[in-house]
Parts: C-alpha cells; structure tokens; sequence
C-alpha cells in the first residue's frame, strides 16, 4: 500500500494538505513542529515503516505550515489544534497513536485531552508544552518587548533560516492552552524522546511534562547527545521502535 495524497478545506476555503496510507490500526498521526513540515526527516521515515508494515498513517501540514493554504501569523495554538482535531476527525477512524515532535508533541497531548476515547498511545519528540511562555517569551530583549509592542509582531531569530515573525495575538491565545506545571489528566501509554544537547527545548522542560502526565506507563528516554531535531539514524531507529511498541 502507497500513501496516497489530497487537501482537507477549512474554514474561509483555507485547504490543508494531507497524505495517508491505509492500513490496519491503530493509526499513526504525525504531528509536526512549530514552522516545520510533513516532508520532514522523521515523518517520511514513519510513512516509509507504515507502508512496510501495513500500518495506517496521516501526516499533515498545520495551516501557513508547507503545502497547506493559509497565513503562517494567521495561526495559533488554538487554531492548529483544531486543524490536528479536523483531520483526524475527518480522515482517520478507530484508534490512534500519536507522533508528535517539538510543538506537535504539545499539540498531540492536546488532541488526547480532547479525544481521549480514541488516543490509545503518544510518542512526544522533544515536547515543547507552553514554549511560547515558557521558552520564547524570557529570551525576548527589552527591545523585542518594545517592538511587540508598537508593531504587534517580534521577528525571532531562528538557527534553522530568517527569523520569523511572532505575533502578540499568537503569544497571548497560547496561554489558553497551557498544561504546565499540570496534573496533566493523560492516562495511557506514552514514550518520550528527547536529547540532551537539545537547545531549544531543555530536557528538564521535557521532563516537567512527564511528570505532569498522569501517565502511569511513560518512559521518558534521554540520548545524551541528541539536539532537537533527534533526525540522526540511530534517533530514528528509537522513534520507529517506540511506535512499534505502542502500535502492538
């Protein structure tokens, strides 16, 4: 079985894009990060392991995120929330492992709040719940403040290309949707990967999710070594075998 591709359309005719493969359950959905894509590293290895094993799997890109329609300073944890709970409302019946990585790890705990009857398992990639308190705002200048501020936006440096724009609406709707310092009411199997080396998520704010979680079963894995992305063959290798486990 290949994936197959198409978009979803959202409200004001915004279309998401979308590729799946069909298989047997539970279905494995990819939720990526904050300005990244489904093309990614990570995402083609689970597309390449769910057609292998005739697994079915969903990855998406989040609206103004890749090949989805929509304004990247549009968006919001809320909104990219709703465009997770969208698709796999629409695209995806039964059960459901989540693969979320960096901003989609906190999205994919979202969606398991939100259906808690289908979400039978989460693997988290360096999870970074709250980052928009938590991680970006205390890095912000007194000039960041004040271009906010006057400007309603901060241009954020990024290590990955040009800095990006940051929203005052973004930073403030995020609040909305905090999990920290929990109890987080999650009771189901989750797998946590995150590296040591990590500089844009620090593995003790990692590890302030794990013990939030309600969790009784969690393994919380720490590659010393690892950085963020944990795209390295061996990190991959440790993420396909956490989702083989939670998938049975």
């Amino acid at each position: 079985m290949q994936e197959t591709s198409g978009h979803l359309e959202r409200e004001a005719g915004v279309p998401l894009a979308w590729r799946a493969v069909e298989g047997r359950g539970p279905t494995v959905v990819w939720l990526g990060g904050f300005k990244s894509d489904m093309t990614g590293t990570k995402a083609q290895a689970l597309a390449d392991q769910a057609v292998a094993a005739g697994r079915a799997f969903l990855r998406f890109d989040y609206s103004g995120h890749g090949e989805s329609g929509g304004a990247f300073t549009d968006g919001t944890i809320g909104s990219w929330r709703a465009d997770a709970l969208a698709m796999i409302d629409t695209l995806t019946t039964g059960d459901l492992v989540l693969v979320g990585s960096s901003m989609g790890g906190w999205l994919a705990c979202l969606c398991a709040l939100a259906r808690p009857e289908r979400v039978k398992g989460l693997v988290l990639v360096a999870p970074a719940a709250d980052f928009p308190q938590a991680l970006m705002a205390p890095e912000m200048t007194e000039a960041d403040r004040a271009a906010l501020a006057r400007d309603g936006v901060w241009m954020r440096p990024s290590e990955y290309g040009d800095p990006y724009p940051i929203t005052r609406r973004f930073l403030e709707e995020a609040a909305n949707w905090s999990l920290l310092p929990g109890p987080v009411g999650i009771d189901l199997p989750v797998r946590i990967l995150q590296g040591g080396a990590d500089p844009d998520v620090p593995w003790r704010h990692a590890l302030a999710l794990a013990e939030a979680l309600m969790a009784q079963d969690l393994v919380f894995s720490l590659v010393r070594d690892g950085d963020h992305r944990l795209s390295r063959p061996q990190d991959i290798e440790r993420l396909l075998a956490f989702v083989d486990e939670l998938c049975g």
